[in-house]
């Protein structure tokens, strides 16, 4: 599982010409997953993406996390996390998994994030979602789990 974390002002994502989430100060995320990612990469994730400490506290360090701020979430599936760009110039997709169960985790990932309390918003999978967000800092971060027997 791949997640590209970006600290943001502001984000939102269209679809059809209509605003399907958006969220204020947060956490923009990226969302990715593999072959043999599953509930364990999933619980990692989460907890690891609600407790990253990288926003600024009262002396400006980066010091404090998302559920100290009580920021939101604005979560967007990116199967192209996955391009492999080794051979040619077309990047294949293979690694990524496919739909169908890429969506089912996508959605459990998503009500994990929930049942934190934080305020999550999402595209919709699968649809051509325009992406506009503000990045704060700017901070990127990319977070990766292997996943190891299907996250079991």
């Amino acid at each position: 599982m791949k997640v590209v974390v970006q600290r943001c002002m502001k984000a939102s994502v269209i679809v059809d010409d209509n605003t399907v989430g958006a969220i204020s100060q947060g956490l923009m995320l990226l969302v990715g997953f593999t072959e043999k990612d599953g509930i364990k990469e999933i619980n990692y994730m989460v907890d690891k993406i609600i407790n990253l400490r990288i926003f600024d506290d009262e002396k400006g360090v980066m010091n404090k996390s998302l559920l100290d701020t009580k920021g939101s979430i604005l979560s967007v599936s990116q199967f192209t996390l996955y391009a492999d760009t080794q051979k040619g110039r077309r990047p294949s997709y293979i690694k990524a998994l496919n739909g169908e169960e890429a969506k089912k985790l996508y959605q459990t990932f998503n009500q994990k994030l929930k049942e934190t309390g934080l305020n999550v918003q999402t595209g919709i999978f699968g649809a051509n979602m325009k992406v506009d967000f503000v990045n704060d800092g700017p901070i990127t971060i990319i977070l990766e789990k292997e996943g190891k027997n299907n996250g079991k």
